[in-house]
């Protein structure tokens, strides 16, 4: 069901949700200030920590992962939330295949994972009425924006 959220909590939730493989990476996570959306709450942390995770997991040897939460005003009554990263990058060709079920950009014996993951960040948007894209530069790192209903968070 969707509920006025805060994303911020959510995005806390996550972060304490991954605690063990933020503290074996080293990995860096800061945020600006995130808004109220509509959500299903438990939804949205299974969101952040998809992508944090994944922020987390896809780095190069001996970087340690940087992660950027912040968000954005589009429109009268949507928000759109980017998570950026210092990782590895995706190249412009696999943006949409990324997100489709099982479809995995690297083998099991270089990442783990399933390949579902981005698919369910995917689902989680599309349930919310929003829309999740990817902009990335090989080597450089890559930012995932989802776009849903909202307003700033006034706390």
């Amino acid at each position: 069901m969707l509920t006025e959220t805060s994303s911020e909590a959510a995005l806390e939730r996550a972060v304490k949700n991954l605690a063990g493989a933020i503290e074996e990476s080293g990995a860096k996570i800061t945020h600006g200030s995130l808004p109220l959306v509509q959500a299903d709450e438990t939804q949205l942390t299974q969101l952040f920590q998809n992508l944090v995770g994944n922020a987390i997991k896809y780095q190069r040897r001996g970087n340690l992962p940087e992660i950027h939460v912040s968000a954005r005003k589009n429109g009268r009554s949507k928000q759109t939330i980017s998570v950026r990263d210092n990782g590895i990058g995706i190249e412009p060709q696999y943006f949409e295949k990324i997100f489709g079920m099982f479809q995995r950009r690297h083998g099991r014996e270089e990442y783990a994972g399933t390949g579902i993951g981005l698919a369910m960040c995917k689902k989680i948007v599309e349930r919310c009425g929003g829309t999740i894209t990817v902009e990335s530069t090989p080597g450089a790192g890559s930012t995932f924006m989802f776009t849903l209903s909202g307003r700033e968070s006034k706390l």
